[in-house]
């Protein structure tokens, strides 16, 4: 069993130096509710919505975030996924990593699919999926679009995902994501999927909110609503081995004759 928290940060935190600030201050409230990971919404590092100073925001997976939050990660023996701008020579990737409470990195992760607007602008397009494992759970990570694809949530199920962490940053106009296509995610590969949006504005851009961990069965076993927030749930093993027992879909599909 996992406790699985997931904040929904506020969007207008204006510097990185301002959003850990804020995780600092959270993470008390955290740790208090005996969370054993803190998922982050996409580009939480750095903030979403704000155009050219993605480049001048953008660091090394090793740098100077990673310092910060590998050190609150050790101080309150949490787990801290969060997204970020990475720089890899001269080329951007809109990034996740999850460190892990003793101040080590667990995994890290580039966003596969780069959507239609600003991001094709400064992002490259990463390639691969990679799992981790914690408290007994098999993770995986996809970012915000990538897990609009039916395909890319299969594959992690299938490569033994219990739980797929996706830090997002959706629009206010993209309610029926959030609220339907992402707990059917869930529900059509037998697995916890976890949420985290922006809660507020940035700039120009509104956000959702309406962050959500959704069981296997489809069930949300938490939602929050359009305000700043840290939502919680027990991840339980067994109930992915029970959902994807009754509906055998990912062993199924492997008899289907397309052709």
């Amino acid at each position: 069993m996992l406790r699985l928290a997931v904040a929904q940060a506020p969007a207008d935190l204006a510097t990185p130096a301002a959003r850990l600030t804020w995780l600092a201050d959270a993470l008390p409230g955290v740790a208090s509710h005996g969370a054993d990971l803190l998922l982050l919404p996409e580009l939480f590092a750095c903030g979403y919505n704000i155009g050219a100073l993605l480049q001048d925001h953008a660091e090394a997976p090793d740098g100077p975030t990673f310092q910060a939050i590998a050190g609150l990660a050790l101080q309150h023996g949490i787990a801290l996924h969060y997204g970020y701008a990475e720089r890899a020579g001269n080329t951007l990737f809109n990034a996740a990593q999850c460190i892990g409470p003793n101040g080590q990195r667990l995994v890290h992760q580039r966003k596969l699919a780069i959507p239609p607007g600003f991001e094709q602008t400064y992002f490259t397009a990463g390639q691969g999926c990679a799992l981790f494992d914690l408290c007994g759970l098999r993770i995986a990570t996809l970012i915000c679009y990538d897990a609009e694809f039916s395909e890319t949530v299969r594959h992690v199920a299938t490569l033994g995902a219990d739980l797929v962490l996706v830090p997002t940053a959706l629009g206010a106009d993209w309610g029926w994501v959030a609220q339907t296509m992402i707990p059917t995610r869930a529900y059509e590969n037998g697995v916890y999927l976890a949420y985290a949006n922006s809660a507020g504005s940035q700039n120009d851009m509104a956000f959702l909110g309406a962050s959500v961990i959704a069981a296997p069965d489809g069930v949300e076993a938490t939602r929050a609503s359009a305000a700043p927030d840290v939502i919680y749930a027990d991840i339980d093993k067994a109930r992915v081995q029970a959902a994807q027992q009754r509906l055998p879909y990912l062993a199924d599909r492997q008899n289907l004759r397309l052709t």
